[in-house]
């Protein structure tokens, strides 16, 4: 049987076509099953950006295959952690949820180029998030 996540992790951009893309696949990329994955946006764009698809793929994660979700409540319930990139307002609050707000530049319309530096800035915050995530594990085992 396997073991349940350590936690559950939603990001919430407007669009949730890049920012939240883009750290929902290194979520997913660095922390394997451990941790349960999820993104939405309030205002859900039609696809994926296409920059950051090819901003990620140039690092060896695919999140072509990802199509931008509305947010929901449900969502926000079954979360531990809930992320927001810009979109503060739009997320429900419910009491015993970890609350962070990521300022991120918004990737939208911009080339790849422009978009390498907002992925680098999200795989660092991601990363010291598994490691939060994993320490608490470590102190509640």
């Amino acid at each position: 049987m396997a073991d349940a996540p350590l936690a559950s992790v939603l990001f919430v951009c407007v669009h949730n076509a890049g920012r939240s893309q883009m750290a929902a696949g290194f979520l997913a990329h660095l922390a394997g099953d451990r941790v349960e994955v999820r993104s939405a946006g309030s205002v859900p764009a039609d696809r994926v950006n296409p920059a950051a698809v090819e901003a990620m793929r140039e690092i060896g994660i695919d999140i072509a295959g990802q199509r931008p979700k509305v947010l929901t409540a449900e969502a926000v319930r079954a979360s531990d952690y809930v992320i927001t990139m810009g979109c503060g307002d739009a997320c429900p609050v419910f009491p015993g949820k970890e609350y962070l707000d990521w300022a991120l530049e918004d990737p939208a319309g911009k080339g790849v180029e422009s978009v390498r530096p907002i992925r680098d800035e999200i795989r660092g915050r991601v990363e010291a998030l598994v490691a939060e995530i994993d320490s608490r594990a470590e102190s509640e085992a």
